[in-house]
């Protein structure tokens, strides 16, 4: 059965990873970057500042979104894969690093189970999504982590298996860190929030800069 889930995971790893072009190889690289999204995180404390000001439920709001990074990239990168060693397809170690397509020669660490990108990622979405129950923001902060998570694939450093269960642990570990806050700070899940939507305007800009780069570096 194991064997069955592994070359199935392997198969549609390929497939996934065989959508390559020049374009789309500058594209991920730049998407993949954590340090390009930092503009995004600032958006969101800026909104928990403009909400909370130099107030003790602006410390325990930003210490909920830093508990839950935490967790996630933890639990994936250190308890996990300590137990489990899956090489990333694009190791040398995986039978399939031959088939896989490598983008700048970047293969990543030797494991990738699982995926620390997907988990934070999605632990971000998730969280944003029960913190500010915002329909709009929801759509492109999840819409975000699909594509973050996507680009690992696409780079050939994780296989679909790795981003769906990192993508479950940080889901699961958001919705259990934000109720274990939520009973003892008691956030208002209907507070309103001014200037919201600069964090989703600050993914579109970041998405078109990027974009942008792109197509300078491929055509220029």
């Amino acid at each position: 059965m194991i064997d069955i889930l592994q070359n199935a995971d392997a198969s549609l790893m390929l497939w996934l990873n065989s959508f390559h072009n020049s374009f789309g190889d500058i594209l991920m690289s730049l998407i993949t970057n954590k340090w390009a999204w930092v503009p995004m995180y600032a958006a969101i404390l800026y909104v928990l500042f403009v909400k909370y000001g130099f107030k003790i439920t602006l410390l325990f709001a930003v210490s909920l979104f830093l508990v839950n990074f935490a967790f996630s990239d933890y639990t994936c990168g250190s308890i996990i894969r300590s137990f489990i060693h899956r090489p990333r397809p694009s190791n040398a170690d995986s039978p399939i690093c031959n088939l896989v397509h490598i983008v700048n020669n970047y293969r990543g660490g030797h494991y990738g189970f699982p995926s620390c990108h997907a988990s934070n990622s999605f632990a971000l979405a998730t969280m944003v999504f029960l913190f500010f129950r915002n329909r709009k923001l929801t759509l492109f902060i999840y819409l975000w982590a699909f594509i973050h998570s996507y680009s690992r694939i696409y780079l050939g450093v994780h296989y679909p298996g790795d981003i769906l269960v990192g993508a479950i642990i940080g889901t699961l570990g958001a919705i259990a860190i934000y109720s274990g806050f939520n009973h003892f700070f008691h956030f208002k899940t209907k507070d309103t929030f001014r200037h919201i939507n600069a964090i989703w305007y600050v993914e579109i800009s970041i998405f078109s800069i990027l974009i942008l780069i792109a197509v300078v570096q491929r055509y220029l």
